[in-house]
């Protein structure tokens, strides 16, 4: 059977993405795909970027790629920005919406939030009603399974079996209908402090006949100490910011 690691909301922590991959090599997966948000929200983008670069075989875009890789970005100096530089910004931006794939006869589709969007929000545990995201909140899971033409589909493809997401820093794994909808939950994102979240799913890739498959969660304990001394050491305008919110967690 094959093995592919998901990982995703990584968002420039350099310490939780080593604990991640260390553990992904101890389990002998050697496929790791990444749903986006490479960046953002902590100081190493630059070098999470190229150990991502070198580790993934798939690499979607998430919405803080988007951002922080954008010539608004670069016009406004953003700390991000500058960090990554142009060659690397230009490998964000260019980075594919979505991917699918067999896995053991199912039809596996990827992307970082939604088939609408880098931004639009399923989440089944509560709704942002009052955030920023207010207009962009799904509240039918079986609008993630939908064609749309932000991700490159038609009425004429076929609707997937199972959709991977991520954006939300929360892992979720259910079935809708006949349909399965996971979540890979957060690689960095500093709100889930010290614990990294990422997805394995095992089965049989590329092959369209039905065969075993299973999706487990994986938790994955990390010293936040090193990610801090990391942001002690930056020049990161928000760096008290993060100091303190890390300190009040």
């Amino acid at each position: 059977m094959d093995r592919i690691a998901l990982i995703a909301d990584v968002h420039a922590n350099l310490t939780a993405l080593k604990a991640v991959l260390e553990d992904i090599e101890k389990r002998n997966i050697s496929k790791i795909y990444c749903l986006g948000d490479i960046v953002s929200k902590s100081v190493n983008p630059d070098i999470v970027i190229d150990i991502i670069k070198d580790k993934c075989e798939v690499i979607l875009k998430g919405n803080c790629d988007e951002i922080f890789s954008s010539e608004r970005a670069l016009t406004r100096k953003f700390w991000t920005r500058m960090k990554i530089g142009e060659k690397r910004a230009k490998f964000l931006r260019e980075l594919p919406i979505m991917h699918e794939f067999y896995f053991s006869g199912k039809l596996i589709r990827l992307f970082h939030a939604s088939p609408y969007s880098l931004e639009h929000i399923y989440n089944p545990i509560y709704y942002k009603h009052n955030t920023i995201y207010h207009n962009k909140i799904i509240t039918d899971p079986m609008e993630l399974f939908n064609n749309t033409e932000f991700i490159g589909k038609s009425k004429k493809d076929k609707i997937p079996d199972v959709v991977g997401y991520a954006h939300l820093h929360m892992p979720n794994l259910f079935q809708v209908k006949d349909k399965t909808l996971f979540n890979t939950g957060s690689v960095g994102a500093l709100q889930n402090i010290s614990e990294a979240s990422y997805v394995v799913l095992e089965g049989f890739l590329d092959s369209e006949k039905t065969g075993n498959m299973s999706i487990s969660n994986i938790k994955v304990k990390y010293d936040i100490s090193k990610e801090i001394q990391y942001i002690k050491s930056s020049d990161i305008p928000s760096k008290e910011e993060l100091l303190t919110y890390l300190k009040n967690k």
